[in-house]
């Protein structure tokens, strides 16, 4: 009987543990500082008692109520119970990343240089996004 890690190329297999790997983390990071934020176990910038004045709000208003860092501004903000949260929003948003600079080896390795450039570019496109460099970031 065959499954469907039969069909799956070395490099797929690579890509998907190291996907799995990097959303369990995130996840875990996630469960972990939401429960930092909630039980008050580090200084808020808003504490979960005021959540509630403030979920009705656009963003903007939100933002100049509280302060609210925009961007990447929140890493200014890290060690406060609120924004340490973002840590595992950025671990998720990372993983596909890592796992193309994770193949990129194997491609290159196999000489698949249609492969490895498309992966070369993804990495370069996602990365520019995610600094905000393009399309008029926050």
């Amino acid at each position: 009987m065959t499954g469907p890690h039969d069909y799956a190329s070395d490099e797929q297999r690579l890509y998907a543990t190291w996907l799995d790997r990097g959303t369990k983390l995130g996840f875990a990071v996630l469960v972990a500082t939401f429960l930092v934020y909630v039980l008050t176990l580090l200084p808020a910038h808003v504490p979960v008692a005021d959540l509630p004045r403030y979920w009705g709000m656009p963003v903007a208003e939100y933002v100049a109520a509280t302060g609210a860092p925009t961007g990447w501004g929140w890493v200014r903000y890290v060690a406060e119970g609120d924004y340490l949260n973002f840590v595992g929003i950025g671990i998720l948003a990372l993983i596909t990343i890592a796992c193309y600079a994770i193949v990129l080896p194997a491609f290159l390795r196999k000489g698949d240089r249609v492969y490895a450039a498309i992966i070369a570019a993804e990495i370069v496109v996602l990365a520019v996004a995610a600094a905000g460099l393009v399309g008029g970031g926050h």
